[in-house]
């Protein structure tokens, strides 16, 4: 069976809008309640969010869900994503909720879960989840309702679990950093994390209002992080997302590292300090830049690709059982250090690789080089198999033949809108412009 409300990180969308409404999120509480009755004696959930308005109003109605169904509840207020998944792990609860739409502006919210040991929670029980929504929901007799409490200490308990993520033989002393929280969820601990480890900080996105989670900062929008760090003459810039899984870096200069160069310094670092057997491999998605592949097995490391999102990154890590994975994005997992995507602790384990080394962070990625990528999204009418186009898949054919595996394809319909997403990759970016460009054009006919 397929989940109507899950996707692959929970439930989102615009608030007021369902699912996004305070009835539906109300019964959400009473159907994972009913569903964590059946898998745990007396179940206790801990309930975190970040800065947006909306979150009060949601964070309300999922209290009430889950004391409904005889579930005790703990709030941790305004906490990162991966806060949540440490701390429900850590305190040894049933269970742990998100309220988030992660990067998205604060118009929009949304609820995600993790389990008892701090992982997403399985699709089977998302699953279950959704079913018991379908079902009439019943409040508990008045003796079974669950009671709520807060967690006074929730920051300084993540703050002191990022800081010791990074080495006791290492200090952050000499280093100035600019840290935009922006604006979200880890406003509060964020800049405190490096501080405390030795770091001069400037702070960035750390002064919520409700409404400006997000906007024109944070790793989505990390430009400005860039300009302050050449304003502030800074070594480093950190961006966090909203709910603080993502990290975006900057340097002296301005220049921005994304999510693949940032992995392949984990990686390198993981190799010199513990040598290959211990590393095996690393996971990206579809969507990794094809140096990056290409860097890893040079290594005499394996790469694999994992469809789009963390899930899957952290899905084919389980398999594979390996410890370094991440997206384009700033996603990158470190399940050595922690069970989900941390910005924090992903960025402490850059900053620790640069003070073994003695080096700076463009020295220590010199020998990587990132292919050029083009992407065009191309409005498509839903009913069109570009599979079977004649024309669209005539001049596929060419393309990869003149890429002659030095580059790359990658054809994939938007799941959220009508387009195709069109991506080349080659060390030549006049040559994956035109073949991007021709792959568009061969389905000008078929536009929507």
């Amino acid at each position: 069976m397929t989940r109507h409300y899950f996707g692959t990180d929970g439930i989102r969308g615009r608030v007021g809008q369902h699912p996004i409404t305070p009835d539906f999120v109300l019964r959400l509480g009473m159907a994972a309640g009913r569903i964590l009755g059946q898998h745990h004696e007396q179940p206790t959930v801990l309930i975190g969010k970040d800065t947006r308005i909306s979150g009060y109003m949601l964070e309300a109605a999922l209290e009430a869900g889950f004391a409904s169904a005889g579930v005790d509840v703990v709030l941790a207020g305004p906490m990162p994503t991966p806060a949540i998944a440490y701390l429900t792990r850590t305190l040894r609860l049933s269970a742990g909720v998100v309220i988030s739409a992660s990067h998205n502006l604060f118009e929009d919210n949304g609820i995600k879960f993790f389990d008892g040991q701090g992982e997403k929670l399985p699709d089977a029980m998302e699953l279950e989840i959704e079913q018991a929504l379908e079902k009439p929901l019943v409040c508990a007799d008045a003796q079974m309702l669950g009671k709520a409490r807060r967690l006074p200490d929730a920051a300084g308990r993540y703050i002191e679990f990022c800081k010791g993520s990074f080495s006791s033989k290492l200090s952050l002393r000499g280093f100035r950093l600019v840290v935009d929280a922006a604006h979200g969820a880890a406003y509060h601990v964020a800049a405190d994390v490096f501080h405390e480890l030795g770091a001069e900080v400037i702070r960035m996105g750390h002064e919520p209002d409700g409404f400006n989670i997000n906007q024109n900062l944070g790793a989505a929008s990390p430009e400005a992080m860039a300009r302050k760090v050449v304003e502030a003459r800074a070594d480093y810039g950190i961006a966090l997302d909203g709910d603080g899984d993502r990290v975006a870096i900057a340097d002296s200069k301005g220049r921005l590292y994304n999510g693949d160069e940032l992995l392949y310094a984990l990686v390198k670092s993981r190799v010199r300090h513990k040598g290959r057997a211990h590393v095996q491999g690393v996971v990206g998605t579809l969507m990794s830049n094809l140096a990056l592949e290409k860097k890893v097995e040079s290594l005499g490391l394996e790469f694999r690709r994992a469809k789009v999102g963390d899930r899957y990154v952290l899905e084919m890590l389980k398999e594979t059982g390996w410890e370094l994975g991440g997206e384009s994005s700033g996603h990158i997992l470190c399940l050595d250090k922690h069970t989900t995507g941390d910005g924090i602790v992903s960025a402490l384990q850059v900053l620790s690789a640069l003070v073994w080394s003695e080096q700076s962070l463009d020295d220590y990625l010199s020998d990587l080089q990132l292919y050029p990528q083009v992407m065009i999204n191309k409005p498509i009418s839903p009913d069109v198999n570009w599979r079977e186009h004649p024309e669209f898949q005539k001049v596929y054919a060419h393309a990869a033949k003149a890429l002659q595996g030095e580059g790359r394809l990658l054809i994939r319909p938007s799941g959220t809108e009508p387009v195709l997403r069109i991506m080349v990759e080659s060390p030549d970016k006049a040559q994956a412009t035109t073949w991007a460009q021709a792959l568009a054009q061969a389905l000008d006919n078929e536009v929507k």
